[in-house]
């Protein structure tokens, strides 16, 4: 199958000409494409500017056949060029929450407003620290479909995967939570076409 190629200008044609796609051309990434995605997802906004997503880039073919494996043998993983696996590290965040805040600040200013962050923190445990980081992330995951999208390339949102085993794989911490794996690049399939609810359907008006 030949894939159709379409590439959109603006925000509404990425969103509108966005597919999972589970068939990729088989040739590397452009690192600076991948790079540029990967910045423009990182301007997605975050509650206190947090920014708890972290991105393991995957460009690795033994490693996609392992990660595969972890996925429930999903071909897309090893098909794309790259996957990015999403995650959300709060325990980091909360650590380095100083990186995150305005430089414009004076010392003390920046001291005190880590210090009523982590305390906002301290009564929660591990996972629910945790949950709230990955609200933040999700989001950080759906600006990266559409960057994605918006450079031509393509990307099948998973969440089909077993995240013991990926972290395992990744040699990430037990604490962290996934937003989902993001198989990556130039769509050799044209995918499904969209079949959505009616606004009507899932917004109420007040």
């Amino acid at each position: 199958m030949t894939a159709t190629q379409i590439h959109p200008s603006t925000v509404k044609e990425a969103i509108e000409t966005r597919r999972s796609i589970r068939k990729f051309v088989q040739e590397p990434l452009d690192q600076n494409d991948l790079r540029e995605i990967l910045r423009l997802a990182s301007l997605a906004p975050s509650a206190n500017n947090v920014q708890t997503w972290r991105v393991a880039v995957i460009q690795n073919p033994d490693l996609q056949t392992k990660l595969q494996e972890a996925s429930y043998n999903q071909g897309q993983v090893t098909s794309a060029p790259a996957v990015l696996v999403v995650y959300s590290d709060m325990e980091d965040a909360l650590n380095t929450i100083e990186q995150t805040l305005p430089a414009s600040m004076s010392e003390e200013e920046r001291k005190t407003r880590a210090e009523g962050f982590r305390k906002n923190f301290a009564g929660m445990d591990t996972a629910q620290r945790g949950q709230w980081g990955l609200a933040q992330a999700n989001i950080a995951f759906g600006f990266l479909m559409l960057a994605a999208r918006s450079l031509d390339y393509d990307t099948v949102p998973m969440l089909g995967f077993q995240p013991e085993k990926v972290k395992e794989l990744l040699g990430l911490p037990e604490h962290v939570q996934f937003a989902g794996l993001l198989p990556l690049g130039k769509r050799a399939e044209d995918g499904f076409p969209h079949h959505r609810h009616d606004v009507e359907r899932v917004a109420t008006f007040y």
